[in-house]
């Protein structure tokens, strides 16, 4: 299901023996834009100490009741690496977080299914892209990128205002991009495909279309679901492939 990342905050971690806090920020790689980690703020059950859970992790999401719950004990969320996340997390912190869990070491890749023991996954793929990946820190926090100002190939044209995520597989499949410093009330989805590049110093989003395409795009409403309807509307507006046709391509390629 694709929903806006912002209704997740406040969302309580359940793990199999109780709560143990609630979803604060969503982390997510700035090269495959999959949600790694969610900052889970943890009151007075942990002295206030925040700690990461990754979406590996959970087994259901319940939107009514506004929960997750985490194939994790309290205890071992007790017990894991203590990461300062008012800090970037370097590829150090992740490596030691990941082995304390006995997770896949799944940069370049989704979180979804590499829990699952059953999984026809290559490890020796896996193997070959982690040597290939830069020691960097990749993790951005989708708080600090909201209030980015996006520019197009010809000019500014707003600024971001939220993420949409995919729950099944967590990745962030859209920037939500509120234009109405030009167009009053108009929001439109931008897929993280179609940028560029992201300048992280300056605090812009540079994308692959013109100003015109953007403002006669299929307009983004929060409150109405995003269906694939929609979606084929907005990659046919667009004149691009619709990502499930390439993660198909390359989840035959990885087995």
């Amino acid at each position: 299901m694709l929903t806006n990342a912002k209704l997740l905050k406040g969302f309580v971690i359940r793990t199999t023996d109780g709560e143990i806090g609630a979803v604060d920020q969503l982390y997510f790689d700035d090269e495959t834009w999959a949600i790694r980690y969610f900052t889970v703020e943890t009151g007075s059950w942990l002295a206030g100490r925040q700690v990461l859970v990754s979406p590996i992790s959970i087994v259901h999401t319940d939107w009514q009741a506004k929960r997750l719950d985490v194939a994790l004990t309290k205890k071992q969320v007790e017990n894991s690496p203590n990461i300062d996340t008012h800090r970037p997390v370097s590829r150090q912190d992740e490596a030691t977080y990941l082995g304390y869990y006995g997770y896949p070491y799944y940069w370049g890749f989704y979180p979804a299914g590499l829990a699952d023991p059953t999984a026809n996954f290559d490890n020796e793929v896996l193997a070959e892209k982690i040597r290939r990946k830069s020691t960097d820190s990749h993790l951005r926090s989708t708080e600090a990128v909201t209030g980015y100002h996006i520019e197009a190939k010809d000019g500014e044209v707003g600024h971001v205002q939220g993420f949409v995520i995919d729950d099944e597989n967590w990745a962030v499949r859209y920037m939500e991009v509120a234009t109405r410093n030009w167009w009053p009330g108009k929001k439109v989805l931008v897929s993280p495909a179609w940028i560029q590049r992201v300048s992280w110093t300056d605090s812009k989003v540079y994308i692959r279309l013109s100003r015109e395409a953007i403002q006669s795009g299929p307009e983004y409403v929060e409150s109405m679901p995003i269906t694939r309807e929609y979606e084929h509307l907005l990659y046919r507006h667009y004149d691009q492939a619709p990502y499930w046709i390439h993660e198909a391509e390359s989840a035959v390629s990885c087995r």
